[in-house]
């Protein structure tokens, strides 16, 4: 991590900071926050309807392969840089060409959205993400702020639409900066940030927005026994994510190098995942998978649980259907803790909720958030153990993450410094 405590001493000398300056970053930080909290709230509400309408008609898990075709399409034809997702604004913060284009929010937005009317395997934070990072450029190029300020307006989006969606600021923050590997990173940019996901954060409660509430209310008692045990189970979950990178690799590459047409991709993979699920006879693998995740907390879930949403989450995405991971690896997380929690010997809801977190800092590379975010979910008594199970996660899933350009980026940098 680059602290730079100089430009930091000169954003904030009052002799460097022009009125006019200063008026347009308070209106990026008020825009960013209040339409990206705005958009978040609008994308949550429909992709609830949505999800309840699929319920309702059962029926619409087999228009899911037209679903994908049109997806497809639209990103084959119309959607040229957006398909890179969250990697090109990964990209565009570490070696920055040219603004986030537009087209990458409604073709996200539509396409999370048709995922999950149809009920693929997918989650929300890509949408997010992509979203965030979206409209934040875009007002840079109004506000010109200036080439230097991009890589604050990029994570100011981040961190704005990850605290909406999940209703969890502290988390976005510290998400932001952490998907960057907190590179480049200065000290000036953390207050626009920081207002920027709380503002969103509140403008989407305000709009109605309601969050999922999950349970854990275990005292528990920090000895060393529990410590040694979060540790192994870090180990398990760290290998999961593992896992599921891995999967995600595969099922990408299959598709790619054995269908040459785009827009088949998704239509394929939908036939395939509809065989899956009639197989299992099981759809609580279908969409966002929220109320399995509730009951995670609750229940002891079987060995299978996990494994089979690692599966039909990959496939899906591999072929192309937008939505995220991130979702999917809190089900992961939480059905494999809930089932270890027989052997472990912790409390149900407790080993739900650190493999809720940990399974995302293994798969993201994001630590920080995810121990932030279980205290944002759960409550700051369990820290300690949720800080012990994502590192250890993290130090244990390998050097890859869901988002290639991560480390693409970092080796470039590291390749400059070099020469």
């Amino acid at each position: 991590m680059h602290l730079n405590f100089s430009s930091f001493k000169q954003a904030f000398n009052p002799k460097n900071i022009s009125f006019s300056l200063l008026i347009r970053w308070f209106i990026a930080i008020l825009l960013s926050g209040t339409i990206i909290g705005s958009i978040s709230a609008l994308f949550l509400y429909i992709l609830e309807e949505v999800t309840e309408l699929r319920i309702s008609h059962t029926y619409l898990l087999y228009v899911l392969p037209l679903g994908g075709f049109l997806i497809g399409l639209l990103y084959h034809y119309y959607g040229k840089e957006a398909n890179q997702g969250n990697n090109l604004i990964i990209s565009e913060y570490h070696t920055p060409s040219k603004t986030i284009p537009f087209r990458m929010f409604p073709l996200v937005l539509l396409g999370t959205w048709v995922t999950h009317l149809f009920g693929g395997s997918a989650g929300r934070e890509g949408t997010a993400v992509q979203m965030g990072g979206t409209i934040a450029d875009q007002l840079n190029k109004y506000l010109h702020l200036g080439a230097e300020a991009r890589k604050t307006i990029l994570l100011m989006g981040v961190s704005a639409g990850f605290a909406s969606v999940f209703g969890t600021p502290i988390a976005g923050i510290f998400f932001a900066f952490e998907l960057m590997l907190l590179r480049n990173f200065k000290l000036n940019s953390l207050l626009p940030v920081i207002l920027t996901a709380y503002i969103s954060h509140y403008t989407c409660i305000a709009w109605g927005i309601h969050h999922t509430i999950y349970t854990v209310d275990i005292p528990i008692s920090h000895t060393i026994t529990t410590l040694l045990k979060c540790g192994v189970i870090g180990v398990v979950f760290g290998l999961t994510a593992y896992l599921f990178i891995l999967f995600l690799q595969k099922w990408g590459k299959l598709f790619t190098t054995t269908i040459t047409y785009p827009p088949l991709r998704p239509f394929i993979g939908a036939l395939l995942f509809i065989l899956l699920i009639h197989t299992i006879g099981n759809e609580s693998y279908l969409g966002l998978g929220v109320p399995t995740i509730v009951d995670s907390f609750t229940i002891q879930m079987n060995w299978e649980v996990f494994i089979l949403k690692i599966v039909f989450t990959t496939l899906i995405l591999g072929a192309g259907f937008k939505g995220g991971e991130v979702t999917p690896l809190f089900f992961i997380g939480a059905t494999l803790g809930s089932y270890l929690s027989l052997y472990v010997g912790l409390p149900i809801s407790l080993m739900a909720a650190l493999g809720f977190v940990a399974v995302f800092a293994g798969a993201t590379k994001t630590p920080l958030a995810c121990t932030f975010m279980g205290i944002e979910l759960f409550g700051i008594e369990y820290a300690i153990l949720l800080a012990v199970v994502c590192f250890v996660a993290y130090f244990t899933s390998g050097k890859q993450s869901i988002y290639s350009e991560q480390f693409k980026n970092k080796n470039k940098i590291i390749d400059l410094k070099l020469k």
